[in-house]
């Protein structure tokens, strides 16, 4: 048994060093001259935040209810849920990220002409205790945590790559809609007639209308990997304006 902050940071390690590896090749093949650098982030949470009594967000393996009622009995503190009919998983708290505690390291990287492997998932974290940060038995919402960091770092542009290449309305039914360009009014219509799912779409688009009404001239783009550069060049994915 692993502490969750030790996880995330574990794997943000390991992923960000295989991530950087590639990316550092690829620059060289390109004859591009740029580094590249992972950072192990924290992110700060407020201890006040309700999601620390409500938990929702799923983790780890599925397990059948008999393996569920057994390890409920010897670790009586941890809650579960029944997830999609695939059995049971544990379910921790995903309180909202306030503020990315790198900040300043990750733009002083970016000022050295650097690419920032940043916020793996969702970053570590962590609640302020006087002078010491003190790490948290949750999970931060990745996307959240993508919009503020595009936000702390005043990007121009934020895109989130996902499993599908637009976003979709009445998705998984017979009148499916995918959506190219959207406004920051629509996303929040949208968003109230409860067109986008808890656990997927919502938390991708949340964060696009929070980056973009921080700031004018932004954009947030939400598609696959397969379709990233067209729709970088605007003819593909979907595209949400300020």
């Amino acid at each position: 048994p692993m502490e969750l902050m030790e996880c995330t940071a574990m794997s943000q390690g390991y992923i960000g060093y295989h991530l950087q590896k590639g990316i550092k090749k690829e620059l060289r093949i390109r004859k591009m001259p740029w580094h590249v650098a992972s950072v192990v982030t924290q992110v700060a949470v407020d201890p006040g935040d309700p999601a620390f009594l409500n938990p929702t967000k799923p983790i780890g393996s599925f397990m059948t209810k008999e393996a569920m009622e057994a390890l409920k009995k010897e670790r009586p503190e941890l809650q579960f849920v029944e997830d999609s009919g695939r059995g049971y998983r544990r379910v921790v708290p995903s309180p909202r990220p306030v503020t990315i505690v790198e900040r300043d390291s990750i733009l002083n990287l970016l000022d050295n002409e650097y690419i920032v492997i940043a916020c793996g998932g969702g970053g570590i974290p962590v609640m302020e205790q006087g002078y010491n940060l003190r790490g948290a038995s949750a999970i931060i919402e990745k996307d959240l945590a993508t919009g503020l960091l595009a936000k702390e770092t005043d990007a121009d542009v934020m895109m989130i790559l996902t499993s599908v290449d637009n976003v979709t309305l009445n998705y998984g039914t017979d009148h499916e809609e995918p959506i190219k360009n959207m406004t920051i009014d629509q996303a929040k219509d949208y968003i109230s007639q409860g067109q986008f799912e808890f656990a997927s779409m919502l938390p991708k688009i949340s964060a696009s209308v929070d980056f973009l009404e921080c700031g004018k001239g932004r954009k947030a783009i939400i598609t696959s990997l397969d379709k990233a550069e067209e729709a970088l060049k605007g003819e593909a994915g979907t595209t949400i304006n300020g």
